[in-house]
């Protein structure tokens, strides 16, 4: 068990057999109120991790570091064996900086600045995405022996965050054409990506878009390529009370049916499932302000002024469709306090 504070990963390691309730009483009956913090439960993230290799034993993980990029998160992770999905020079040298070999890291971003690209070929992070002709023209100048993956569209039609505006290519109209740059180019292609899109809750897409992959590697085999790697993304849900046991099924019948053969190598890219359910995020109200309903008087609802907010722990409200949901702690928690307002604004 460790919390830490959100600005400054101040971490302090909590040992025995304690749970988080338990860890937050003891914190906030110790620590200033003043400052935020959260409490991680390192056990989640392992638990996590083994479900994963439980349910879906074919497909190594690679945590999308942009997700959280604390050191606690990677290093656990690392420690675990997963690998790792990194989207900027920063998050390589991050990830390489805990002694992560190259080849357990995936350049997955489609839009790469320059810069990053020379970086992760100085440093050996060969693997890498691309979905348009411009990228692949500019990793050819900057990293030549790149091993390719190209990155389709096949977004869920209900996700938190979808990606299909801003990455990837039509299966079926654009990729064909960018194989054939890659062969005239005689750049090494190994493999086809998909993401369907952050919190993903259309589950059958992967299927849909596993099947799409499949056409693509056979294509490429016309072209002389024997394409190895199949990178099924992320999207899979961590929240407390979710499950992968529904798209862990659908995306094991979808590999039996179009790569039977175990030569190809399945990957993914979870972020949130590692995650989500790891963090406890502790806040207290500095102030708060009553407002009445003019004609009666009556409290119409209650304003509460935390010491945190959407630009810093909050910030998924803005960005990632979040509604969290706030629980009373300390004394009046344990004694189940009853609100005497019906709505209130944090």
């Amino acid at each position: 068990m460790k919390f830490f504070s959100p600005d400054c990963e101040r971490v302090q390691i909590v040992d025995g057999q304690v749970n988080v309730p338990a860890i937050i009483d003891e914190l906030t009956g110790t620590l200033s109120n003043e400052e935020p913090f959260y409490v991680m439960d390192i056990g989640d993230i392992v638990r996590k991790h083994q479900n994963w290799i439980e349910k879906m034993p074919r497909v190594v993980p690679h945590y999308a570091v942009k997700c959280n990029d604390a050191e606690v998160v990677c290093s656990t992770l690392a420690a675990l064996g997963a690998s790792f999905d990194c989207a900027s020079k920063g998050e390589i040298s991050k990830i390489l900086g805990l002694g992560v070999a190259p080849e357990r890291i995936i350049f997955a971003n489609p839009m790469k600045p320059s810069s990053h690209l020379r970086y992760a070929n100085a440093n050996n992070v060969k693997t890498m995405t691309f979905d348009s002709d411009t990228e692949l023209h500019k990793i050819r100048k900057l990293c030549p022996d790149a091993k390719l993956v190209l990155r389709i569209r096949c977004e869920a039609e209900k996700a938190q965050c979808p990606l299909g505006k801003k990455f990837g290519c039509d299966p079926v109209e654009e990729a064909p054409r960018l194989i054939k740059i890659v062969r005239s180019l005689d750049m090494d292609l190994v493999g086809i990506s998909f993401h369907v899109g952050s919190g993903c809750a259309d589950f059958p897409v992967y299927y849909k878009a596993i099947s799409y992959a499949r056409d693509l590697f056979d294509y490429a085999a016309t072209l002389g390529y024997e394409l190895n790697l199949l990178d099924i993304g992320g999207g899979f849900p961590g929240d407390v009370g979710t499950s992968i046991d529904e798209v862990a099924m659908i995306v094991n019948s979808a590999l039996d049916k179009f790569f039977p053969d175990k030569s190809v190598r399945v990957i993914s890219e979870p972020g949130r499932y590692y995650v989500a359910s790891a963090f406890t995020l502790i806040t207290c109200v500095q102030s708060k302000r009553v407002c009445l309903n003019a004609k009666t008087g009556t409290i119409d609802r209650m304003m509460y002024y935390l010491n945190d907010g959407v630009y810093a722990s909050f910030n998924s409200i803005l960005y990632d469709h979040q509604h969290p949901q706030p629980k009373l702690i300390g004394p009046a928690g344990r004694q189940g306090v009853r609100q005497h307002h019906l709505g209130a604004d944090v």
